[in-house]
Protein backbone atom coordinates (compact mmCIF):
# COMPACT_ATOMS: atom_id res chain seq x y z
CA UNK A 1 0.00 0.00 0.00
CA UNK A 2 2.84 2.42 0.81
CA UNK A 3 5.81 3.03 -1.45
CA UNK A 4 8.36 5.76 -0.89
CA UNK A 5 8.49 8.27 -3.76
CA UNK A 6 12.24 8.76 -3.36
CA UNK A 7 15.13 6.37 -2.72
CA UNK A 8 15.29 5.16 0.87
CA UNK A 9 18.98 6.10 0.91
CA UNK A 10 17.89 9.77 0.62
CA UNK A 11 15.85 9.72 3.84
CA UNK A 12 18.52 11.48 5.91
CA UNK A 13 19.07 13.99 3.11
CA UNK A 14 15.40 15.01 3.10
CA UNK A 15 15.21 14.99 6.90
CA UNK A 16 18.23 17.30 7.00
CA UNK A 17 16.46 19.80 4.74
CA UNK A 18 13.56 20.12 7.19
CA UNK A 19 13.85 23.30 9.29
CA UNK A 20 14.55 21.42 12.54
CA UNK A 21 14.77 24.65 14.53
CA UNK A 22 11.00 24.91 14.00
CA UNK A 23 10.63 21.78 16.15
CA UNK A 24 12.77 22.79 19.11
CA UNK A 25 10.03 24.44 21.15
CA UNK A 26 7.47 21.67 20.59
CA UNK A 27 9.99 18.91 21.33
CA UNK A 28 10.99 20.70 24.54
CA UNK A 29 7.34 21.02 25.52
CA UNK A 30 6.67 17.33 24.88
CA UNK A 31 9.75 15.98 26.69
CA UNK A 32 8.39 16.25 30.27
CA UNK A 33 5.11 14.59 29.24
CA UNK A 34 7.01 11.73 27.62
CA UNK A 35 9.00 11.27 30.83
CA UNK A 36 6.02 11.61 33.18
CA UNK A 37 3.66 9.52 31.06
CA UNK A 38 0.77 11.96 30.57
CA UNK A 39 -0.07 15.46 29.36
CA UNK A 40 -1.29 18.43 31.33
CA UNK A 41 -4.12 20.35 29.72
CA UNK A 42 -1.77 23.23 28.84
CA UNK A 43 0.61 20.83 27.09
CA UNK A 44 -2.31 19.14 25.35
CA UNK A 45 -3.59 22.49 24.04
CA UNK A 46 -0.14 23.58 22.84
CA UNK A 47 0.63 20.29 21.08
CA UNK A 48 -2.77 20.33 19.42
CA UNK A 49 -2.20 23.92 18.30
CA UNK A 50 1.07 22.84 16.67
CA UNK A 51 -0.85 20.37 14.49
CA UNK A 52 -4.13 22.17 13.96
CA UNK A 53 -4.98 25.46 15.69
CA UNK A 54 -8.50 25.40 14.20
CA UNK A 55 -9.71 22.77 16.66
CA UNK A 56 -8.46 24.61 19.76
CA UNK A 57 -11.96 25.65 20.92
CA UNK A 58 -12.98 21.99 20.92
CA UNK A 59 -9.84 20.87 22.77
CA UNK A 60 -10.45 23.55 25.40
CA UNK A 61 -13.70 21.77 26.37
CA UNK A 62 -11.77 18.82 27.84
CA UNK A 63 -11.27 18.89 31.60
CA UNK A 64 -7.79 18.77 33.11
CA UNK A 65 -8.60 15.39 34.65
CA UNK A 66 -9.84 13.89 31.39
CA UNK A 67 -6.75 15.04 29.49
CA UNK A 68 -4.44 13.65 32.17
CA UNK A 69 -6.27 10.30 32.43
CA UNK A 70 -6.79 9.75 28.69
CA UNK A 71 -3.18 10.53 27.86
CA UNK A 72 -1.91 8.38 30.75
CA UNK A 73 -3.93 5.43 29.46
CA UNK A 74 -2.83 6.02 25.86
CA UNK A 75 0.88 6.38 26.65
CA UNK A 76 0.93 3.27 28.86
CA UNK A 77 -1.33 0.99 26.80
CA UNK A 78 0.18 -2.03 25.06
CA UNK A 79 -2.69 -2.27 22.56
CA UNK A 80 -2.11 -0.10 19.48
CA UNK A 81 -5.86 0.27 18.99
CA UNK A 82 -6.32 1.47 22.57
CA UNK A 83 -3.44 3.96 22.28
CA UNK A 84 -4.89 5.78 19.30
CA UNK A 85 -8.53 5.20 20.23
CA UNK A 86 -8.46 6.62 23.73
CA UNK A 87 -6.90 9.86 22.48
CA UNK A 88 -9.69 10.22 19.95
CA UNK A 89 -12.33 10.36 22.71
CA UNK A 90 -10.99 13.77 23.63
CA UNK A 91 -12.88 16.72 22.11
CA UNK A 92 -11.00 18.21 19.17
CA UNK A 93 -8.75 15.19 18.65
CA UNK A 94 -9.10 13.36 15.35
CA UNK A 95 -6.60 10.90 13.86
CA UNK A 96 -3.93 13.49 12.87
CA UNK A 97 -3.85 15.18 16.29
CA UNK A 98 -3.86 11.84 18.11
CA UNK A 99 -0.89 10.83 15.96
CA UNK A 100 0.99 13.98 17.00
CA UNK A 101 0.42 13.20 20.67
CA UNK A 102 1.76 9.67 20.22
CA UNK A 103 4.65 10.83 18.03
CA UNK A 104 5.84 13.44 20.50
CA UNK A 105 4.87 11.96 23.88
CA UNK A 106 4.64 8.18 23.73
CA UNK A 107 7.83 6.21 24.35
CA UNK A 108 7.13 4.10 21.26
CA UNK A 109 7.71 5.05 17.63
CA UNK A 110 4.69 6.60 15.95
CA UNK A 111 4.51 8.71 12.79
CA UNK A 112 2.44 11.84 12.33
CA UNK A 113 -0.53 11.51 10.00
CA UNK A 114 -0.22 14.34 7.51
CA UNK A 115 -1.23 14.62 3.86
CA UNK A 116 2.31 15.66 2.89
CA UNK A 117 3.92 12.64 4.51
CA UNK A 118 1.20 10.37 3.10
CA UNK A 119 1.89 11.69 -0.39
CA UNK A 120 5.64 11.05 0.02
CA UNK A 121 4.75 7.51 1.11
CA UNK A 122 2.93 6.93 -2.18
CA UNK A 123 -0.66 7.87 -1.32
CA UNK A 124 -2.61 9.73 -4.00
CA UNK A 125 -5.45 11.17 -1.91
CA UNK A 126 -5.02 14.60 -0.35
CA UNK A 127 -7.38 13.80 2.53
CA UNK A 128 -7.38 10.07 3.14
CA UNK A 129 -10.16 8.49 5.16
CA UNK A 130 -8.43 7.48 8.37
CA UNK A 131 -9.13 4.10 9.88
CA UNK A 132 -7.25 1.96 12.35
CA UNK A 133 -6.05 -0.26 9.50
CA UNK A 134 -4.70 2.73 7.53
CA UNK A 135 -3.03 4.18 10.64
CA UNK A 136 -1.40 0.93 11.74
CA UNK A 137 -0.30 0.20 8.17
CA UNK A 138 1.34 3.61 7.92
CA UNK A 139 2.84 3.18 11.39
CA UNK A 140 4.41 -0.15 10.42
CA UNK A 141 5.65 1.29 7.10
CA UNK A 142 7.27 4.24 8.94
CA UNK A 143 8.82 2.00 11.58
CA UNK A 144 10.26 -0.13 8.79
CA UNK A 145 11.82 2.94 7.20
CA UNK A 146 13.34 3.96 10.52
CA UNK A 147 14.66 0.48 11.23
CA UNK A 148 16.19 -0.12 7.80
CA UNK A 149 17.80 3.32 7.54
CA UNK A 150 18.88 3.85 11.15
CA UNK A 151 16.80 7.03 11.31
CA UNK A 152 14.63 8.10 14.20
CA UNK A 153 10.88 8.34 13.71
CA UNK A 154 11.24 12.13 13.90
CA UNK A 155 13.74 12.01 11.04
CA UNK A 156 11.40 9.82 9.00
CA UNK A 157 8.53 12.23 9.61
CA UNK A 158 10.66 15.26 8.71
CA UNK A 159 11.93 13.61 5.52
CA UNK A 160 8.48 12.61 4.28
CA UNK A 161 7.03 16.06 5.02
CA UNK A 162 9.97 17.95 3.52
CA UNK A 163 10.08 15.92 0.33
CA UNK A 164 6.45 16.77 -0.43
CA UNK A 165 6.95 20.41 0.54
CA UNK A 166 9.93 20.87 -1.80
CA UNK A 167 8.68 18.78 -4.67
CA UNK A 168 5.53 20.82 -4.77
CA UNK A 169 3.75 18.08 -6.67
CA UNK A 170 1.92 16.61 -3.71
CA UNK A 171 -1.86 16.76 -3.45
Amino acid sequence: MYRLRFPKAKLRYWAGRYPAADDEAILALAAPARKRGYLTKAEFIALGDWKTPRSRPHRMKNSDDLVREATRVAFSAKSEELKIGVLRILEGVAWPTASVLLHLCDRGDYPILDWRAFWSAGMRQSSPAYTFERWIGYTLFSRGLARTTGCTMREVDRALWQYSKERGDGP
